[in-house]
């Protein structure tokens, strides 16, 4: 079953683009935009990631902090993030566990790939909970930055 808005947030440990442990529970008091996507340096990753790093500004001003989640590893994601430039963190679910706990991964992706991320985002409020869920089918699509940036505020 998806999660809905309203449903308390799963929480979660990843190691980052810096090879850090980040959790979602460091953000509390903050709101969290959290951008699954299925791979990195792929042309439609690439514009959702890069759609957010040039919004940062706006995010940044109202308290909220993003987070790319992708199952790529912490090192691929560090050179993904290097070479575009983004702000925010890059989280590695290597291991399909917060990909799966937020129904957002592929049991069966392109190329016969198995446990990739789908593209989803989620926004999260203060008291950490979902206050905007999208997950995506086709990996084609983007998700809808203008209702993302409306529940931010």
């Amino acid at each position: 079953m998806s999660l809905q808005t309203g449903s308390a947030a799963p929480q979660f440990t990843l190691v980052s683009s810096a090879l850090k442990e980040v959790s979602l529970a460091d953000f509390k008091g903050k709101k969290v935009v959290l951008h699954f996507f299925p791979m990195a340096f792929t042309g439609v990753c690439t514009t959702q990631l890069c759609t957010m790093r040039d919004s940062f500004g706006y995010y940044d001003g109202l308290n909220a902090v993003i987070l790319g989640i992708s199952v790529d590893s912490p090192f691929t994601l560090a050179k993904f993030k290097e070479e575009n430039n983004y702000q925010f963190e890059l989280l590695s679910d290597f291991n399909k566990e917060v990909s799966t706990v937020y129904d957002a991964i592929y049991e069966n992706f392109v190329f016969g790939l198995k446990g990739v991320s789908k593209r989803a985002a989620f926004v999260i409020d203060e008291e950490q909970n979902i206050i905007y869920a999208e997950v995506l089918e086709s990996a084609g699509d983007l998700p809808d930055f203008a209702a993302i940036a409306e529940a931010v505020k």
